[in-house]
């Protein structure tokens, strides 16, 4: 009996792995019609314009800021902020407080002699009453004129 029930059910696999076969000529053959949706398209643009602006903006690089100031009087460290801002525009002011000390950092510097020269100049113009340290820092730098148009 039971040899005849697995014969049976091995008959049955053959006779249904057989049946899976596709004769070649088959009406199933054909072509296939791909319709791209044009919402791709657009995303696809809008994508190419978002990593143009990012290869254009700000990038982070290793670099050197100036801390100014470390103190828990905050008069003096926007007093000290302020005239900064007012002499050299173009460069940042970061300030951060830690407590309970506020932080002054400046500049954005690539090369350490640029940072010197700026320390030199707010130390001859007696801003910051006492010692400005060079920190190596991961800074923002924008691109060059000369990459922008590449």
């Amino acid at each position: 009996m039971k040899n005849t029930a697995l014969i049976i059910l091995l008959f049955l696999m053959i006779h249904s792995a057989s049946a899976q076969q596709i004769p070649p000529d088959s009406s199933l053959l054909g072509s296939v019609t791909v319709t791209k949706d044009s919402r791709i398209t657009v995303f696809g643009e809008k994508l190419a314009l978002f990593n143009e602006y990012l290869v254009k903006s700000s990038r982070a690089v290793k670099g050197y800021r100036l801390m100014l100031l470390t103190t828990s009087d905050r008069n003096e460290a926007m007093q000290v902020r302020s005239s900064i801002l007012q002499l050299y525009p173009e460069q940042k002011v970061y300030m951060a407080f830690q407590t309970p000390y506020i932080k002054l950092k400046f500049g954005n510097f690539v090369d350490r002699e640029e940072a010197d020269k700026f320390r030199k100049q707010i130390l001859a113009q007696k801003i910051v009453t006492g010692n400005i340290y060079l920190l190596p820092e991961t800074i923002e730098v924008k691109p060059d004129k000369k990459e922008e148009s590449k």
